[in-house]
């Protein structure tokens, strides 16, 4: 199977990397090919080409930001974390078969829910929290982000 693949995370310096590095290795290990695009705070390397777009059976973005998915238009879709990337690629790779082998196009998160872009962020905000989910992260107040407004008012 030939795969293109994103990984993202809001840095992109290591965590985003690795995930990148472990699906090429998985991908090898069970014969599949793939090119991996990494992106992170410092844009975007490796960055997929719209014939190798167009060439591929499956996509497999593994992020923890939001991914654009217009140029995916059209193919089996499997969106996982930067984690999955990391600890479990074989899991985006089984789910992205089964896609292929369903003949299924658009987006599934490797949860299993369906993406059948009708909601307002259908452009790819993967990271926006439904309003009946808990937010992950932790407390707000404690984040960077107040930590640096706090110091600067």
């Amino acid at each position: 199977m030939n795969i293109v693949a994103v990984t993202s995370c809001p840095t992109g310096i290591a965590h985003s990397q690795m995930a990148a590095e472990n699906l090429e290795q998985t991908a090898e290990r069970l014969g599949h090919e793939i090119k991996v695009e990494v992106q992170g705070a410092m844009g975007a390397q490796n960055e997929l080409t719209t014939q190798e777009i167009a060439d591929a059976d499956a996509v497999i973005i593994a992020s923890d930001t939001a991914v654009s998915r217009d140029r995916f238009e059209g193919k089996p879709l499997v969106k996982g974390t930067v984690k999955d990337g990391v600890n479990d690629p074989e899991s985006l790779f089984e789910r992205a078969a089964e896609l292929v082998e369903e003949g299924e196009t658009g987006a599934v998160d490797l949860g299993g829910e369906d993406d059948d872009g009708d909601d307002a962020d259908s452009d790819d905000t993967a990271d926006a929290t439904p309003s009946n989910a808990s937010r992950r992260g932790g407390d707000r107040e404690k984040g960077l982000f107040a930590r640096i407004k706090r110091l600067f008012s």
